[in-house]
């Protein structure tokens, strides 16, 4: 399996500066899908790991599913 990223640049310089772990194996953060909230007011995203699969935080929130927020791409 495989997580594809792509980066988004403007003027030549990614617009991507930090991909943070929320998540980690000695503290695991588990959200509800109206808990889950948007990252740089959309321009960014969240992984959530769901019943369902991994989800972007949009597709969490549009499936109303929670789960365990594993990152963030700011």
């Amino acid at each position: 399996k495989y997580l594809e990223i792509k980066l988004a640049y403007k003027e030549g310089v990614p617009n991507i500066t930090k991909l943070g772990l929320v998540s980690k194996p000695g503290r695991r953060i588990y959200k509800g899908a109206k808990e889950i909230r948007k990252v740089r007011n959309g321009y960014g995203m969240s992984l959530v790991s769901t019943s369902h699969g991994l989800l972007t935080d949009r597709e969490a929130r549009e499936k109303k599913l929670g789960g365990e927020v594993l990152l963030e791409v700011y």
